[in-house]
């Protein structure tokens, strides 16, 4: 190995430094052969093999393309992978744009064809250099075409935040760090709450030139595009902080964090429904991709409160008091069930919206002939704001009712077929039932950017009122959500829901309500009855209003 690059074994394990200018390399024959010196690329047999590659195979590809990597020879290591023309780039550019200086690279033991690695590396950025550590792990496959092993390329071999259309640069940041704040002045950060990570990093890179401060040197994952906001890996010059006013509260953040996290996979998200507001917003897993704000979901019987608006905006029925059937089943070209087929009989629109009757929110809508795909989604769009643009600061979801035929039309009424909405949808229709009206959901204050809210029109006050009373039956007496509220007091309201999903065993849970000017709904993937561990999660956000 050429000088600058040194080659040690300690305590079993093989490392791998490489320093600046002194990067090592080899004469490279189509990848396959160097100066066959210790953690140089070796000769290797011409002849196809096949099947797994041996555990010698796992660790000599493992070392033979760890060495180049930390020797600074991306196109080196790169013919090393299985997907040469995606490697390299990255490979490369962990030197010519991380503007890594050194790295020592050490394997652990291998799992399999798995081998995990520690880094070691110095950045080094205008003067300014600072150390960054971090794990990671590839995994050695046989070449489909020349049966030789290779690495299995991923981005995330190089970095495990790495994905598809990323990379990693180090450059003065495109915007300066923040100092978010929650309605009360206290500070937001990532450490504390851990489920604002992908929010803070959208609210920096759109509104940190307008809080105020200045930006300093950092190491980033970052898109070509800009579809991905720059994701900071390791600060260099910190720059100068401003502050920025959003409207989170922190101690029912707090709430939401704890309330998620007794979940593999779940998502709340709580609104004050006098201003749109967003007080909360929290996922299980808390990092990666943010559910609660770009997730689309079948809400399932939450959905219900939708369509009871419905059948009062179309003369269906008239009042909470209002005559209805409540079979143990329907059909409409196919057959919906109750839940274990429960029926009610001739019943009452309240007592059948407390106890979820799917039926009753099928078999009256027959009337309306060939409207009935559409109307839905009109009901929807114009008192609930669902399908509209929605400005809240950052990215988000904003429902989707689409027109539906036949039995499709029936399941969107029970939250089912292309009914697709996130907890932040939901919360936002339980907060327009409390408070009247739509209010569009914000994070930070309009005026920061003068952009364009969404609007819809008032609920009509007969309809608002007898909402009201369909959710207050629902948090109370007999209602499905009467158990997860008991613990809530003041004046509230909910509705449970749950959604079946093609090939998972259990329903993912739904559960919306509110408590005086808090508004909140959870999804529980795989959480069963809505009441139970959904209706947890709105219940704990609830209670620390």
């Amino acid at each position: 190995m050429r000088s600058g690059a040194k080659v040690a074994v300690v305590g079993g394990v093989f490392a791998v430094v490489a320093t600046g200018v002194g990067y090592g390399g080899w004469n490279l024959y189509n990848g396959l052969t160097g100066n066959g010196g210790e953690g140089g690329v070796t000769t290797r047999s011409a002849a196809k093999e096949t099947g797994p590659p041996s555990a010698d195979e796992v660790e000599r590809t493992a070392k033979d393309f760890l060495t180049a990597w930390a020797a600074g020879e991306g196109p080196a290591a790169a013919q090393l992978t299985d997907n040469a023309a995606e490697a390299e780039p990255l490979l490369t550019g962990y030197r010519e744009d991380a503007h890594v200086t050194k790295a020592v690279i050490a394997p652990g033991s291998a799992v399999g064809a798995k081998v995990p690695f520690t880094v070691e590396a110095t950045v080094e950025y205008e003067g300014t250099s600072k150390s960054w550590s971090y794990s990671s792990e590839l995994t050695v496959v046989r070449g489909l075409t020349t049966g030789r092993p290779l690495v299995d390329w991923q981005p995330s071999v190089v970095h495990p935040q790495l994905t598809e259309g990323t990379s990693l640069a180090t450059d003065t940041a495109s915007a300066p760090p923040i100092k978010a704040v929650g309605k009360d002045g206290v500070e937001l950060t990532k450490e504390k709450y851990p489920s604002l990570g992908t929010v803070l990093d959208q609210l920096r890179e759109k509104y940190g030139a307008k809080a105020g401060g200045k930006p300093g040197v950092e190491l980033v994952v970052t898109s070509a595009d800009g579809s991905v906001p720059d994701k900071t890996l390791l600060m260099l010059t910190k720059g100068e902080e401003g502050t920025l006013r959003t409207y989170l509260d922190a101690g029912v953040q707090a709430a939401a964090e704890k309330a998620v996290k007794q979940f593999g996979r779940a998502s709340v998200v709580a609104v004050e429904p006098s201003t749109g507001r967003i007080r909360a917003v929290a996922n299980s897993p808390a990092q990666g991709f943010n559910t609660a704000f770009g997730g689309a979901q079948a809400p399932g019987s939450t959905m219900k409160i939708v369509t009871a608006a419905m059948m009062l905006d179309k003369g269906l029925v008239s009042g909470p008091g209002s005559s209805v059937e409540c079979p143990a089943t329907v059909t409409w070209e196919r057959e919906f069930h109750n839940l274990k087929d429960f029926s009610l009989g001739t019943t009452t629109l309240q007592r059948a919206f407390a106890r979820s009757c799917n039926t009753t929110f099928i078999k009256p809508v027959k009337p309306l002939g060939q409207s009935a795909g559409s109307a839905l989604g009109e009901t929807a769009l114009t008192y609930f704001g669902i399908g509209a643009e929605w400005q809240t600061g950052v990215k988000t979801w904003d429902g989707a009712v689409p027109a539906s035929t036949g039995a499709e039309t029936a399941a969107s009424y029970i939250g089912q077929g292309k009914i697709q909405m996130n907890v932040l949808n939901v919360a936002s229709i339980a907060a327009t039932v409390k408070g009247g009206a739509f209010r569009q959901p914000l994070i930070v204050p309009q005026d920061l950017d003068d952009r364009e809210l969404a609007t819809a029109q008032p609920l009509p006050a007969g309809m608002a009122q007898t909402l009201r009373q369909l959710m207050s039956a629902g948090a109370s007496g007999e209602g499905t959500g009467a158990r997860a509220m008991a613990s809530v007091g003041g004046n509230k309201g909910a509705k449970t829901g749950s959604a079946e999903v093609d090939g998972q065993g259990d329903s993912n849970a739904w559960f919306a309500g509110y408590a005086d000017d808090l508004a909140a709904a959870a999804v529980v993937d795989s959480g069963g009855h809505g009441g139970d561990a959904a209706g947890e999660v709105v219940a704990q956000v609830l209670n620390a209003r």
